[in-house]
């Protein structure tokens, strides 16, 4: 595993990602992932499965500190109030005290930010939340937001064909972790020429090569859904090669 240094501490480039699993079919993705050698788990309050994927860390017998956990507030409980009860309650179904990153899902329109990123605070000096971000946020956006709280993240869609260049520039200035979800474009990179092909190279497969390259870049992290040993195991199998920058520049110019 390789990792991303944030503001002084280490995060696992690489991690699960468990929108839409569910039941005992996500509780066995994360124990797996874990026996695997994954050690960054993603969920959210909207997503209904923290209590499953609290159950698949318990399983797994590691020792909390050795996975990072991220989990978000969704917007309809952005109020002060509602951003506490409700990370509480997560806290409950993922069989934990903390968590390692809480996000703000998407950005609100109807509670101020400082009243959000404020109460998330108030949740980090009580060491409840070690880390607070966002989700979802426009460059602009963001600098509003660390006007209130220190970010550490802002989760994004991120894949070789959405440009995130604006992002990723300001995420090395700032010092804070760009989070890839669909870093696969929904399997759409699977038969993609120029991947294969640099995957040829390397022998790995297209979607090795576009995990490589956002683990890669500095201060980038990718979260890709998995559920099966197969498909676990393939996306983790990415740390034993390194893409020219001639590849890395092919990548980049698939965007569109």
């Amino acid at each position: 595993m390789e990792y991303q240094t944030i503001k002084g501490e280490k995060v696992p480039s690489l991690g699960l990602g468990t929108y839409r699993l569910t039941g005992d079919a996500c509780a066995r993705a994360v124990e797996r992932a874990l026996a695997m050698g994954y050690r960054h788990v993603d969920t959210a309050q909207m997503y209904g499965n923290e209590a499953e994927v609290g159950r698949g860390i318990e399983a797994s017998g590691l020792d909390r500190g050795d996975v990072f956990l991220t989990t978000k507030v969704w917007p309809s409980d952005f109020a002060h109030d509602r951003v506490k009860s409700r990370t509480r309650e997560s806290l409950k179904k993922l069989r934990t005290d903390y968590v390692d990153l809480l996000l703000m899902h998407w950005p609100g329109d109807g509670v101020p930010l400082d009243e959000t990123l404020g109460a998330m605070r108030e949740l980090q000096e009580e060491r409840s939340v070690l880390h607070v971000g966002v989700s979802n946020f426009s460059p602009s956006l963001l600098e509003e937001a660390i006007e209130y709280a220190e970010v550490f993240c802002n989760q994004v869609q991120y894949h070789p064909y959405r440009n995130q260049d604006a992002l990723l520039d300001q995420a090395q200035k700032m010092d804070y972790l760009l989070t890839a979800y669909t870093p696969l474009s929904r399997g759409g990179v699977q038969d993609d020429v120029t991947l294969k092909e640099i995957g040829e190279a390397h022998s790995k497969t297209a979607t090795q090569v576009t995990l490589r390259w956002l683990v890669q870049q500095d201060k980038v992290s990718a979260i890709p859904k998995a559920t099966g040993e197969e498909h676990l195991g393939e996306n983790l199998d990415v740390f034993d090669f390194q893409l020219s920058g001639e590849e890395m520049d092919r990548i980049f110019s698939l965007s569109r």
